[in-house]
């Protein structure tokens, strides 16, 4: 299952993607300006089955003005896209981008960290779902 991840900001949309078997982050262009349009357009594109939108928390786990707009965001999408939206926690994303960007990488920043969001949510999917066996 294809997922999309997004890096949500109020200049641009940091994205990535999954390889189709859901092991694989690949991080893709970003979109100027944030237009859910854009979202539905790569959706379609790739042929996505879910969409991730990140909420940025505070450490502590508090919202804070910048998890309300992308809460707002990942409603307009909801209302758009025939295809699950869910938002998963994306603490500590951007120092990972910084760390990978040091290391070589090459994708725009928001992307990276859309691309270490999309690997914590893709992990940790996998981890649920290792649970059910025991």
């Amino acid at each position: 299952m294809r997922v999309l991840a997004l890096d949500h900001g109020t200049a641009r949309i940091g994205c990535a993607i999954s390889d189709p078997s859901g092991t694989l982050a690949t991080p893709l262009p970003t979109i100027e300006p944030p237009e859910p349009r854009s979202v539905a357009e790569l959706v379609d594109a790739y042929d996505v089955k879910c969409v991730v939108v990140g909420l940025p928390l505070h450490l502590g786990g508090e919202e804070g003005a910048q998890a309300e707009l992308a809460r707002t965001f990942c409603g307009e999408l909801k209302a758009m896209l025939e295809v699950p939206v869910e938002t998963y926690d994306e603490r500590l994303t951007s120092k990972m981008a910084e760390a990978s960007r040091r290391a070589g990488a090459t994708a725009p920043p928001d992307s990276l960290a859309a691309a270490h969001l999309l690997e914590s949510y893709l992990a940790g999917r996998v981890a649920a779902e290792g649970d059910g066996d025991e």
